[in-house]
């Protein structure tokens, strides 16, 4: 079962218009679609301050490795200009976007085995900083 996830309105049509340009049948679009359809849809000023959104900066664990990781959920154009960055199209990336803090979901790797991601705190969310249209 996977938890419950929500995302605010401005990454959602971020996102959709992200689509436009990913390549027809690719796994991690597929998988992001399918997060975006079951996902609780919010105003950005409405955010719940421990979800993770689109350039929030999290500390998580890939649970089974004990390996905790911080990093800034970004954009594939943003990558570049980031040395914490993950993408929102990577698995990983993916599975992390609308979680909130002590939510765990499984997510499959590239060489299809599932992996488990517990988010452990959302160390930077731009909606908590009152930026909401970033």
């Amino acid at each position: 079962m996977q938890p419950h996830i929500t995302i605010s309105s401005l990454d959602a049509e971020r996102l959709e218009a992200l689509f436009g340009t990913a390549r027809p049948g690719d796994a991690a679009s597929r998988a992001l679609l399918d997060e975006l359809a079951r996902a609780d849809i919010r105003a950005p000023q409405d955010m719940p301050p421990d979800v993770v959104t689109m350039n929030s900066t999290v500390r998580f664990e890939i649970e089974g490795s004990r390996e905790q990781r911080c990093l800034t959920l970004a954009y594939p154009r943003d990558m570049p200009q980031l040395e914490d960055g993950i993408s929102v199209l990577t698995p990983v990336g993916s599975a992390l976007l609308g979680l909130s803090v002590g939510d765990s979901i499984s997510w499959p790797r590239p060489d299809g085995q599932l992996v488990q991601v517990r988010l452990l705190e959302v160390l930077y969310q731009p909606e908590r900083a009152g930026e909401y249209f970033r």
